[in-house]
């Protein structure tokens, strides 16, 4: 499930920035 999701951030990377991107990190790690 972590690598399906990670996956599906790193394509939606493209369109976001770093700090979005952590944030979207912090929400899946909690």
């Amino acid at each position: 499930v972590y690598y399906y999701n990670n996956k599906r951030i790193k394509t939606k990377l493209a369109g976001r920035t770093p700090v979005q991107y952590r944030n979207l990190s912090d929400q899946l790690a909690a």
